[in-house]
């Protein structure tokens, strides 16, 4: 699943943030007890032995059967190739109370390293994306990893002065090697930001190995509990280090929503906003570990929406957040695609602004 809001990962996954919107087949779990249910069917009550082989036979069928279903609608192709392994150096290191202007300085010369080391190491591909990330020397990170798939934590703005910063979290596939993708969603939701409240911040979050999108990992909620355990102590780390009384928006696409759904948040973050979700692996939004308000929302040509919203022996993620039954609060979208909702000039980029700015239209603020 895409999303391609910030960090090392394939910007398959967040909006803007990536995601492939291939076409996804539709899939569609039907039958006796319907999705995710074992029951086996009406066989005569004389059967015997040989019919519960049968009947026993049929239901890890069935349940091979969902593995398989939820697995072709989440997997699509991907469309930027991740690197292979380049050297890198060990990311720069900082004591609690680092400036935001330090960190900038000190992983703009880690990302250097790493762009000469690679370029040493005949990886012209991934130097030059490396170079790129750099900006001329203007990019502003408050982490970088440029090990493996890399990990990246970029702000576009002012966090000194933002009194509103939305933090972005992608979803599969974000890497290094698609992190251009994935910045140009948050730099398009900065502008806009930008054209209504000047004192607004974007945080790019890659902050986490995101799984591949061809891969099983995707299917289960493991690497978001490891992304949460650490988006939730950066979040109040944030919160420290920005200007006082700033509100913080969590922006989680695709894979991305299941990151923020195991995150416990603090005051500071007052929105959380889950679009182009398969599910967050809880049944409704009371369930999640924040008091923050939760939006749900999905493009019209999203094919996320044809993911099997069901779960079963840790595989899929149940509920789908745009049900009325999930209890988020709708907020419009348009027709977009899985990788269209940061895209300039799509009503689905303004509504995210509005949510961040907290001038969402009364209609869009009500329980869904």
């Amino acid at each position: 699943m895409a999303t391609g809001t910030a960090g090392a990962g394939s910007a398959g996954d967040v909006g803007g943030a990536g995601g492939t919107d291939g076409a996804a087949p539709a899939a569609h779990v039907g039958g006796a007890g319907g999705a995710g249910h074992e029951t086996d069917g009406g066989g005569p009550s004389g059967a015997g032995l040989g019919s519960r082989a049968v009947r026993g036979r049929g239901g890890r069928l069935r349940r091979t059967l969902l593995a398989a279903l939820v697995a072709a609608a989440v997997i699509v192709p991907v469309t930027a190739a991740a690197s292979a392994q380049a050297p890198a150096p060990a990311p720069a290191v900082f004591t609690e109370t680092a400036s935001p202007r330090s960190r900038y300085a000190a992983n703009l010369d880690n990302l250097a390293v790493a762009a000469r080391m690679a370029e040493d190491a005949d990886r012209s591909g991934r130097a030059g994306r490396l170079r790129a990330m750099a900006a001329g020397g203007t990019a502003q990170f408050l982490a970088f990893d440029g090990r493996g798939r890399g990990r990246a934590v970029e702000v576009l703005g002012e966090l000194e002065t933002a009194e509103r910063i939305a933090v972005l979290v992608p979803g599969s596939d974000t890497t290094l090697d698609t992190y251009e993708r994935f910045r140009s969603g948050a730099a398009a939701l900065h502008q806009r930001l930008l054209a209504e409240h000047p004192r607004s911040a974007v945080v790019a979050w890659l902050g986490y190995d995101t799984p591949g999108t061809v891969s099983t990992t995707v299917l289960t909620a493991d690497r978001a509990d490891e992304a949460a355990a650490e988006l939730g102590p950066f979040l109040d780390r944030l919160d420290r280090i920005s200007a006082p009384g700033a509100r913080l928006s969590l922006l989680c696409h695709s894979y991305g929503s299941v990151v923020c759904a195991r995150t416990r948040t603090g005051p500071a973050v007052g929105d959380m906003v889950l679009f182009g979700s398969p599910g967050t692996g809880a049944a409704s939004a009371r369930e999640l570990p924040t008091a923050a308000r939760v939006w749900a929302g999905r493009g019209g040509s999203d094919w996320v929406a044809r993911v099997p919203h069901v779960r079963f022996g840790g595989i899929g993620f149940g509920t789908d957040p745009v049900d009325p039954a999930f209890g988020a609060r709708a907020f419009t979208v348009g027709a977009g695609g899985h990788s269209d909702y940061l895209k300039p000039g799509t009503r689905s980029l303004d509504t995210l602004a509005a949510i961040v700015l907290g001038t969402a239209p009364a209609q869009e603020a009500s329980r869904a």
